[in-house]
């Protein structure tokens, strides 16, 4: 069923996003007067297909689902003798430059309107979201240095709000990039003052990110980590090892062999790391203090013996949920989008030069797993990843390489100053580089998914 569901969520993404794109090529062309032979779905020979409207536009579906494209009358692959002069005119080599630049550029312009239109709609919608609060810091890291604790709300970062747990994570990661710090606004409890808060500034440094740190949580190497709730017992399994032991629901565990808990995750860290070792717990239960001692039972999980006393630990961290107005919603769809292509670029220039590892190369498999994932978790996932791959699908796009839209509106640009087109020998030259450049990303994009299969 899962299978199912996975192959069924790739194909909408990926018949959504290849319509978006060819769509943005097939408007623009007709708005400049070109006319439209064949809007296809799918690459290879066609299936199915239908002519509809004044010049008789074939909509087909074709046999390959892995992309699309859009037919214009062209003197470059077609014979046009014989047609009538209005036909000629509409000729795609003979429009302006600018026009056939507007046809090509449509298509990746497309899909970050898509987006934009996407985060948008779930910003308005409004995205439940863990609020910005953090777990106890480790000593010695970067974020217990600059004066974080644990227990602090983060209101702003470089002075703009925040008040969702993935806008912290975002903006640290495009500080991280830069190697530039941050200035965090915090707000403690702090049970002196009237409203029993405090907030203060901390300056949190950057330089101790690598390239190899943004493959991974690079949040954890800086020390800064997600807020849980404290360690209250939920359901107790009849007869498991916490139920033998006398622990029961709604106890609230406030230390194992005198190790103070600072939430459940903790709890469970304690547990798995303690198979067929006794622990006294400190609890409280309703409100009267009680010392319990239980020995988690060894489990093998990866070949490893890992410590359980079957009982359930509830982690929901807290949650609020972030919407806004229409406008505003837009503005910050389209800040997103633009912020998301950066650092899509800025990836790419890495991974050119070296520093950031080819194994981040994404494939089709990968990409149907996401799809599934995301499809299950929700209808907001969903479609925030629908954003995301259309935002990588039209960057990638405009990337200077021959066959892809980037490609083409290099030959255009260079035609602009030069006041002529690219000699057709050199296109064709550029055109096998760049389908062996495309081939080559493809093998290693599918050698990572099959690597992530495996591992």
């Amino acid at each position: 069923m899962n299978l199912l569901q996975t192959l069924l969520a790739f194909l909408v993404v990926i018949g959504v996003l290849i319509v978006i794109h060819e769509l943005g090529h097939y408007w623009v062309a007709r708005w400049c007067g070109v006319k439209v032979l064949r809007f296809s779905v799918g690459m290879g020979k066609v299936v199915y297909s239908r002519r509809i409207g004044p010049d008789q536009t074939e909509w087909a579906l074709s046999m390959l689902p892995f992309g699309g494209y859009v037919k214009m009358l062209d003197a470059r692959d077609q014979d046009l003798s014989g047609l009538p002069a209005a036909d000629l005119q509409r000729e795609f080599t003979r429009q302006t430059v600018w026009r056939r630049m507007a046809i090509v550029a449509a298509g990746p312009i497309a899909n970050f309107l898509l987006a934009i239109a996407l985060f948008a709609g779930l910003f308005m919608h409004g995205i439940p979201e863990p609020v910005p609060k953090l777990r106890a810091t480790a000593t010695g890291s970067v974020a217990y240095q600059a004066g974080l604790r644990g227990g602090e709300l983060i209101t702003a970062v470089n002075g703009e709000p925040i008040r969702i747990w993935s806008d912290l994570r975002w903006k640290l990661l495009q500080s991280a990039l830069e190697k530039t710090p941050v200035t965090l606004e915090v707000q403690r409890v702090n049970p002196l003052r009237a409203d029993g808060t405090l907030v203060e500034t901390v300056r949190l440094p950057m330089d101790s990110i690598t390239a190899k740190d943004l493959e991974s949580d690079f949040l954890q190497k800086l020390g800064l980590d997600l807020a849980m709730p404290k360690a209250v017992l939920g359901k107790v399994v009849i007869d498991g090892p916490a139920m033998k032991a006398g622990l029961r629901e709604g106890d609230a565990v406030v230390s194992i062999n005198g190790e103070t808990l600072a939430d459940g995750m903790r709890f469970l860290e304690i547990i798995r790391a303690s198979s067929d070792k006794p622990l006294s717990m400190a609890i409280l239960r309703a409100g009267v203090p009680l010392t319990i001692n239980v020995t988690p039972v060894a489990t093998l999980q990866n070949g490893k013996p890992v410590g359980r006393i079957q009982v359930e630990m509830p982690l929901a961290p807290e949650m609020t949920v972030a919407s806004e107005a229409p406008l505003a919603a837009i503005a910050k769809g389209a800040r997103k989008t633009w912020d998301m292509s950066v650092l899509t670029l800025k990836m790419v220039g890495r991974m050119i030069i070296g520093e950031v590892s080819l194994k981040n190369i994404t494939g089709p498999i990968t990409i149907a797993d996401y799809a599934g994932q995301t499809a299950r978790v929700g209808m907001v996932s969903y479609l925030s990843f629908i954003a995301l791959i259309s935002i990588s699908l039209g960057v990638m796009n405009l990337l200077p390489i021959p066959v892809l839209d980037g490609g083409l509106l290099l030959y255009y640009a260079l035609e602009v100053l030069t006041g002529k087109p690219v000699p057709a020998r050199f296109g064709e030259m550029a055109q096998r580089a760049g389908v062996g450049i495309l081939m080559t990303l493809m093998v290693v994009a599918v050698f990572n998914d099959i690597v992530r299969l495996i591992s």
